[in-house]
Formats: structure tokens, C-alpha cells, sequence
């Protein structure tokens, strides 16, 4: 072999050497991007709708006539995550509304199919699996049918998923102040009070859940809407099962998609159920509500 020979040979087989090893050194790199794509976002939230027979909030019925469509939007902010006891700290901002194509009687505005508008800020504290999340709720009316409302909201949830198991309850608790403008039925700013627990289980590919719900008032939340009575410190008891199929056949870079149906009855107060009103409930104390939706998470 000659001196000319040799050296091409040796520049051909250190180019090949050169080139496995830059491909072989492409294929790490690659992994480790998508190892930062698959890493847990610091933004995620989710947005979506439901459809429902009657529109309850706190055991207060608002409409059931007519098509009630409530289309939401969600974004939770990750500002916080470490060892300590303090694990988490998230800033969440929401959007809910509520869009009805039966005019309620006491709209006046020419957006009365928008009967209401809410928004919420609020920071999200993890102990663990203790949450805290204090928050403003705004309880707003295109329609004019109510006034506006400010409140404060405080809830507390407990995942009990490592102690129990497939038995877990999932319980949580709430206290809503009424600032400003009611979301209960009273003349005076009132508290409002929640408890509930939703164990769940798995049915193949459907996730199903039983939500319970009291609902206690204090400070005339849920006072007399005549003025002539006493004020209730219970508002509802509610009892319900929810379903949620997660549709796989969406690419995963689009989100997490998923359709909803639930089935859930209300027993009212004597306040909650005379509060509405009388053309839309009749006072009556037993309400059973239907709904479905759609959900993406991302």
C-alpha cells in the first residue's frame, strides 16, 4: 500500500469514526430533549364545558328551563415546589359562565342570554397532601339579574388516596365570606359553609366518582326571602355519581380530553328552596340535576 493510499484510507476511517461518533452523540442529546418535554409544565390548567338540566349553585336554583350551557377556563401557575413542608405553591386564575337561552324575568339587558360571569385569583399552599387555597371569588351578571358579589373563599382538601386506597373520600371543606353583594339568599352579608367527600373508582376506562355535599349558612347567607322568617343554617344536602371517559384518541400534544355525564339530587332548605325565583322553582325542595360536558387539561 503507498504513502498516498495509507492516507486516504486513514482520513476515510477517521471520518467514519468522527461521523458514528457525532451520530452517536446526536441520539443522547435527542433523548435528553425529550426528557425536558416530557418534564411536568409550570403552567397547566384546563378549559372546557358543561351542559345541564338546571343551574343550582350553594342550593339555590337559578334556571331550569331551556338550554344551559357553562363553559369554563382554568390556569394554575407553578411558583413554588421543594422537600420541605411546604411542598407546593401555585397561583390559580379561573373564568366560569353560565349562558341560558330562557330569558330570566328579571333581566333587563340586552345580553340577558349571559346570565352570568365569574372570576376568580388564587394561591394554592401544599402541605404534603393537606391543600389550602385562599381565593376572590366575583360573582358577576351581564343580564343585571343580580348584583355583583365579592367574596372571599378559603377551602381545604385532604388526598387520603395513600391511606385508604381505593376506599379513599377525597373530603373537603369551605368557608366562602360574602364582602360585598350576596351569593346567598339573605339581605346581609352572610358566611357560607361547605363539606363534602367524593370516593371514586375505576370501571375499565371510566373514572366514577359519588360526591356528597352540605351546604351550611350563618349571619343571614341563607335568610328568609321575605324578611318575615328566621334565618337556616342548612342550605342542601346533595348526593350525586359522576362519570368521565378520557378520549385516547387524541394526540397527547394536544391535551388530555375527556367527556362527562352526571346525575345529582338536591334537598333544599326552606330558605334555599323559597329564595329562587317562584316562576322558576315554585319552592319546590327536591331537585334532581342532569349534565354532561367536555374537558381538556394540558
Amino acid at each position: 500500500m503507498t504513502k498516498r493510499s495509507i492516507a486516504t484510507f486513514s482520513a476515510i476511517a477517521a471520518a467514519s469514526f468522527i461521523g458514528a461518533n457525532a451520530f452517536a452523540g446526536t441520539t443522547t442529546p435527542s433523548k435528553a430533549v425529550k426528557e425536558v418535554v416530557k418534564e411536568e409544565s409550570c403552567i397547566t390548567g384546563d378549559i372546557g364545558f358543561d351542559i345541564t338540566s338546571q343551574y343550582i349553585t350553594r342550593g339555590l336554583v337559578q334556571e331550569n328551563q331551556g338550554a344551559i350551557v357553562q363553559p369554563y377556563f382554568d390556569l394554575y401557575f407553578k411558583l413554588y415546589e421543594g422537600s420541605g413542608v411546604l411542598s407546593k405553591v401555585s397561583l390559580n386564575l379561573g373564568t366560569w359562565s353560565s349562558i341560558h337561552s330562557h330569558k330570566h324575568p328579571a333581566s333587563g339587558s340586552t345580553t340577558s342570554a349571559w346570565y352570568e360571569f365569574d372570576y376568580s385569583v388564587g394561591t394554592t399552599f401544599e402541605f404534603g397532601k393537606l391543600s389550602v387555597t385562599p381565593s376572590l371569588f366575583t360573582f358577576l351578571s351581564p343580564s343585571d339579574v343580580f348584583a355583583d358579589s365579592y367574596n372571599i373563599n378559603i377551602n381545604v382538601a385532604y388526598d387520603d388516596s395513600d391511606l385508604l386506597g381505593a376506599f379513599a373520600l377525597n373530603p373537603h371543606a369551605a368557608v366562602l365570606f360574602e364582602l360585598e353583594g350576596k351569593a346567598g339568599s339573605g339581605a346581609d352579608e352572610g358566611i357560607y359553609y361547605e363539606f363534602g367527600i367524593a370516593p371514586g373508582f375505576q370501571a375499565g376506562p371510566v373514572s366514577i366518582s359519588l360526591p356528597l355535599t352540605v351546604g351550611l349558612g350563618s349571619h343571614g347567607f341563607y335568610g328568609d326571602p321575605t324578611g318575615a322568617g328566621d334565618d337556616d343554617l342548612f342550605g342542601f344536602f346533595s348526593a350525586g355519581i359522576a362519570a368521565e371517559y378520557p378520549l385516547t384518541c387524541i394526540p397527547e400534544c394536544y391535551g388530555s380530553w375527556a367527556l362527562k355525564a352526571n346525575v345529582t339530587y338536591y334537598h333544599l332548605g326552606d330558605n334555599a328552596a323559597l329564595s329562587s325565583v317562584p316562576t322558576i322553582n315554585d319552592g319546590d325542595d327536591n331537585q334532581v340535576v342532569f349534565g354532561g360536558g367536555m374537558v381538556i387539561r394540558f
